[in-house]
């Protein structure tokens, strides 16, 4: 049954389902967030992990008071509050439905799921679960860049007037050396897709997130350039997701998107990118210099046109007054810890965080049309019902 925490008297316990990268940068979050932020105490209660050796080894140098190699135990534990999911796609919807079930609130890291199935169960889950004040969030930690919180109320504000055009480029180079061993990110069953899951959620996410306009048509096209390579073992194995992928979409409002993901680009190393053309103006921005946003203000004077750096440090800007004083730059790591800290706010106010479960479906659904070229089913409406609906007349 749900539980009513009051948060004033006690801490929110944790636990955290996973300890490779993800789970490290969400158990650093978790470390960080009271210090910087005022939001409910946390406890790091638990960590979760596969093997009992390594994730006792973790839960130690990750400063988590218990280890466990049982999700399922854990997930069902009285004292745990909070579930938070950070393991390969495949398992996030089952340990997020469960968890939700025993009524627990819930982050999961992105994507949603590896199929439009799975996400609209996890959807059907949550909705469940909010009736009964249970919160549950995506992780697209992206959303939490202060740079592009503060693209997003320019856009809102009118400063690029209307938008008619996006790019967005997402681009690493680690699968570039044939060599490279094969991984759980390298197969469909366990990754759902490559670089277009990996890397291209997070662009579609962001097209939602600063234009407030869903996705309505795509053409897409992706190729797996390294067709196998050697496992674990030394035996050679097919990879059976893409190492690139490029898409042409059609937002509502007649926005026209291009996008482009990559993990074998040589020489970029983690180059999310977007451009935002209005009538008005243009933003650009890079994460590589994640502290700057560019601006292009097409109201002044042609002689007095050009491109803008702002530096998004004052305290002004979104997250910045709870860091460092104006003008100490933020990095990759206080993105964590901004989501956790909005994900503690909206469980403490009672309201829905964003991204929510809904969200983490747009996105699953143009990736599931951009992989198997076709298109999206129509995704502007909200309520579960009918979206439900509307992927059953697609024969999701």
């Amino acid at each position: 049954m749900p539980f009513t925490t009051d948060h004033a008297s006690k801490p929110l316990n944790v636990a955290l389902i996973g300890h490779a990268f993800m789970g490290r940068t969400h158990s650093n979050a978790w470390r960080n967030v009271n210090a910087f932020f005022d939001v409910p105490q946390v406890r790091r209660l638990v960590l979760a992990g596969s093997n009992a050796q390594r994730t006792e080894r973790a839960a130690r140098e990750l400063g988590w008071t218990e280890a466990c190699d049982d999700w399922r135990a854990v997930v069902r534990r009285s004292d745990v509050d909070i579930v938070d999911i950070a393991v390969p796609g495949y398992l996030h919807a089952e340990i997020a439905s469960e968890a939700l079930n025993h009524g627990k609130h819930v982050l999961v890291e992105k994507p949603l799921s590896n199929t439009v199935d799975e996400a609209l169960a996890m959807v059907a889950s949550a909705d469940d679960a909010r009736r009964h004040g249970i919160r549950s969030m995506v992780a697209f930690n992206y959303r939490h860049v202060p740079a592009i919180g503060h693209a997003r109320r320019l856009v809102a504000a009118g400063a690029i007037g209307d938008i008619r055009h996006m790019r967005g480029r997402y681009s690493q180079d680690w699968l570039s050396d044939s060599a490279t061993e094969m991984t759980w990110r390298l197969r469909r069953e366990t990754a759902g897709a490559g670089a277009l899951s990996d890397l291209g959620s997070h662009l579609i996410d962001l097209s939602y997130f600063l234009t407030g306009r869903t996705v309505q048509s795509v053409t897409g096209h992706t190729e797996t350039v390294i067709p196998r390579r050697r496992n674990a073992s030394g035996a050679i194995e097919e990879v059976t997701v893409d190492d690139m992928s490029c898409f042409y979409a059609k937002l509502d409002g007649e926005i026209t998107a291009q996008f482009d993901v990559s993990r074998i680009a040589l020489g970029r190393k983690n180059a999310l990118e977007f451009e935002l053309y209005g009538s008005l103006g243009s933003l650009r921005f890079e994460l590589e210099r994640m502290n700057e946003l560019q601006y292009f203000d097409g109201t002044r004077p042609a002689t007095e046109q050009g491109f803008t750096r702002i530096l998004v440090t004052e305290n002004d800007h979104p997250y910045i007054n709870n860091w460092w004083p104006s003008g100490h730059v933020l990095g990759y790591d206080a993105t964590f810890t901004n989501q956790v800290a909005h994900f503690l706010t909206c469980i403490h106010d009672g309201t829905d965080p964003a991204p929510s479960f809904e969200d983490g479906l747009r996105t699953q659904l143009v990736i599931d049309a951009v992989q198997n070229h076709s298109q999206p089913p129509e995704i502007r409406i909200s309520g579960l019902d009918e979206l439900r609906a509307v992927v059953d007349t697609q024969g999701s």
